[in-house]
């Protein structure tokens, strides 16, 4: 949702959207809803203002549905639901929907436990900028989980994480800066410098 702070006004202007067959509209007022942002908390409103924005696509509004059946918001929790709403979203690139399908596959939750999977869509959503997704990546890299161990590929995602403000990825990249040589650590820095984002779809 686009960030306002007069939440009374976005709500007028997104359910004017919403009534008219919006996407974006619905799936932002759907936001207000499940937030409780200008508006009463309404999950049930807010879950069926999402699903019209995901009927038509929308990638955002997909992801939203997945995390409330992740959590258990609104609806009984189903880790499997919440795969297959995040697999949608992720389908189309979206990057938060990446890192969090990524996630359900390193825990085993409503897929298969497969490292190697959850490798490849935190890296869909670190190659986007997510820095969630940067952060993931940069542990599996420095556990070797799902990927060969590389202290150098581990200090650089997590170094870009931890330039978003990721506290954890700050502490991750320090403490695998003590396993690497200065050489290294300045390689990592150099790939750190030298990384641009790109859309990824999965």
């Amino acid at each position: 949702m686009t960030e306002m702070t007069d939440f009374a006004s976005a709500l007028q202007r997104f359910r004017k959207l919403a009534a008219q067959g919006d996407a974006r509209g619905q799936a932002d007022l759907a936001t207000l809803y499940q937030s409780g942002l200008g508006v009463a908390q309404d999950y049930a409103e807010a879950l069926r203002l999402y699903r019209l924005a995901a009927d038509q696509g929308d990638a955002y509004a997909q992801s939203n549905i997945g995390v409330m059946y992740a959590s258990g918001h609104g609806v009984p929790q189903n880790y499997a639901e919440a795969a297959r709403w995040y697999r949608r979203a992720a389908d189309q690139g979206f990057a938060m929907a990446q890192h969090n399908l990524g996630f359900m596959y390193v825990n085993g939750q409503g897929v298969p436990q497969n490292h190697v999977e959850a490798v490849r869509l935190y890296r869909f959503a670190a190659d986007q900028g997510e820095p969630n997704g940067q952060a993931k990546l940069g542990f599996m890299y420095a556990s070797g989980f799902g990927v060969p161990q590389d202290y150098i590929l581990a200090h650089m995602w997590l170094n870009l994480a931890a330039a978003q403000g990721d506290q954890v990825a700050t502490r991750n990249r320090d403490r695998v800066s003590q396993q690497m040589t200065p050489m290294q650590i300045a390689e990592a820095q150099k790939l750190a410098r030298e990384w641009k984002p790109v859309i990824s779809r999965c």
